[in-house]
């Protein structure tokens, strides 16, 4: 038996069910940055009807800044079974690591380039070498660095929020600036790349703002991994209810407050404060709905939730990029020139039903299939050979 069949044969459903959950998450607010400038530019939209300000007060407290944090930790988890993987059939872990690392960064940069600025995909491929040079350290000491990493951003983040609480912000009106970018991403191919090439450098920052919150994600997933937590039986029904009540009561207040800051009713100069308390919080959140995704693999609907959450968690870059592709079709010049003309509430619905169609599609294709087109093309990378056509059938 080859290498990569062993390896689809040790694939956990938990992994890719919390992956294919996670797709949801990230869609939801994707499609608001991709579709709505003013959620792009992270500015409150003014005047906007009632059903539109529930639903974007809805996608921060649920999903802003919650589901990057369980890719990242999954990111993170599957490092342990890649590097045993590549150990066990005698492969060079660094080199072929390196190559994944810059897969997804190449990745990235046409994805942020071409569909939409706000790519992980370079974070996850830069960051992932701290990944690689931390593998050996022990699943307590990476549970204590993610603890110390993310804790520190943490109250260093609601500090400055408090100092700016009652500080005046003067900035300059945003909206001259939003009249030019939608007018970009309306007009033609050639304007919408020119405006993802302006603004390049925010992916960029992104890397640098996200890094603390990716990488004590990652050293979280190291040591889940480490200890196998996510394999069939390491997980007891009592445990995951005691962590996914915690995580409601101390994420759930967070994120209300985070989203009230961001989104209404408080007043702006509360939203720095409220950035602060929502990063703080988030992890707990996470967690929360980690451990409700578990749970329901293990209760009676657990073979209906695998079923449907297992394949389009298998094809999760895949369906990230096609996210992107879909919504930024929708928004931009390259299909239906639809930036800033839909309301919050209509993008959640669509979002929703692209995410319907996702996992309908996925299903059928890995009933055929081994990979999907976008992780076919990664392996490639990483093997550096070719393991098979992106549609090689199931045996």
């Amino acid at each position: 038996m080859s290498s990569d069949t062993q390896q689809g044969l040790r694939r956990l459903p938990a992994v890719d069910a919390l992956r294919g959950f996670a797709l949801l998450g990230i869609l939801m607010v994707n499609s608001l940055q991709i579709m709505d400038p003013y959620a792009s530019e992270g500015i409150r939209a003014p005047g906007g009807a009632l059903v539109d300000q529930i639903a974007a007060w809805l996608v921060a407290v649920l999903a802003t800044t919650k589901f990057y944090l369980l890719f990242s930790f999954l990111f993170g988890y599957s490092f342990t079974l890649q590097a045993a993987s590549a150990e066990r059939n005698g492969y060079s872990v660094t080199a072929r690591f390196l190559r994944r690392s810059l897969g997804l960064v190449l990745l990235g940069l046409v994805h942020a380039l071409v569909l939409y600025n706000g790519d992980i995909l370079m974070t996850y491929g830069l960051l992932g070498l701290v990944l690689l040079c931390a593998r050996r350290i022990t699943a307590g000491t990476a549970a204590m660095a993610a603890a110390w990493i993310y804790g520190t951003f943490g109250v260093v983040l609601t500090g400055l929020g408090a100092l700016a609480a009652g500080a005046d912000d003067g900035s300059s009106d945003p909206l001259e600036e939003l009249a030019k970018t939608e007018a970009a991403y309306r007009g033609s191919a050639s304007t919408v790349l020119q405006a993802n090439l302006d603004r390049l450098p925010d992916a960029f920052l992104a890397v640098l703002l996200l890094a603390p919150g990716v990488l004590a994600a990652y050293f979280l997933g190291l040591a889940a991994g480490k200890r196998r937590l996510l394999a069939p039986g390491m997980t007891h029904r009592s445990e995951l209810l005691r962590v996914f009540a915690f995580g409601l009561t101390i994420g759930v207040p967070g994120a209300a407050f985070f989203a009230s800051t961001t989104q209404g009713p408080l007043d702006d100069r509360w939203q720095y404060l409220g950035l602060g308390v929502g990063m703080l919080t988030a992890p707990a959140l996470s967690a929360a709905y980690a451990c409700a995704v578990l749970l329901l693999l293990q209760s009676s609907w657990g073979g209906r939730v695998q079923r449907l959450l297992v394949p389009a968690g298998r094809l999760a870059l895949t369906n990230y990029l096609a996210q992107s592709l879909i919504m930024t079709f929708l928004a931009t010049a390259y299909g239906l020139s639809l930036y800033g003309r839909l309301g919050a509430a209509a993008v959640v619905f669509l979002a929703a039903a692209v995410y319907t169609l996702q996992l309908a599609l996925s299903f059928g294709w890995n009933r055929r299939f081994r990979h999907g087109p976008a992780e076919w093309l990664l392996r490639v990378i990483t093997l550096a050979r070719t393991p098979g056509r992106a549609g090689t059938l199931v045996r």
